[in-house]
């Protein structure tokens, strides 16, 4: 994907995603926000009409969108948050063409099983417990 971005990047993420708010807590480590602008659509005040797409279609693909409004989704999402946030070198891969229908069917199985894999530890789990409980329940949708 060669093109000149148009910074900021806005990140579209599901903050419930166990596996997902690792990769955000790294993103969020590195990023200048005047590059990366984290959205966390799992919270209950975020409107997804407002960006044209339904809270399903944003859980089931990763969305990015750039400054000047071009989407870009999965893994060309995964690819400009890092590149965003300094570690492109890390994702360099997903640009090579020999590999690409590999991560491709990676990325597809991942969106698959990513809602069943809930159980595992969230690295934001002890700021969502308060005066000794924590709420584990879902957000309203």
């Amino acid at each position: 994907m060669n093109m000149q971005p148009s910074w900021p990047l806005t990140l579209y993420y599901d903050g419930d995603c166990p596996l997902c708010a690792r990769e955000i807590k790294l993103l969020r480590q590195r990023a200048d926000v005047q590059r990366l602008c984290l959205v966390d659509i799992s919270v209950n005040d975020f409107h997804p009409e407002s960006v044209g797409y339904s809270r399903e279609t944003l859980q089931n693909l990763l969305h990015a969108r750039f400054a000047d409004g071009q989407w870009v989704t999965g893994l060309d999402a995964t690819l400009w948050s890092w590149r965003a946030a300094g570690l492109g070198h890390w994702a360099t891969p997903l640009t090579w063409p020999a590999l690409r229908p590999l991560f491709e069917l990676g990325y597809r199985l991942f969106c698959r099983l990513r809602p069943h894999l809930d159980w595992l530890p969230h690295p934001d789990a002890s700021r969502r417990c308060k005066d000794a409980t924590c709420d584990v329940s879902k957000k309203s949708r």
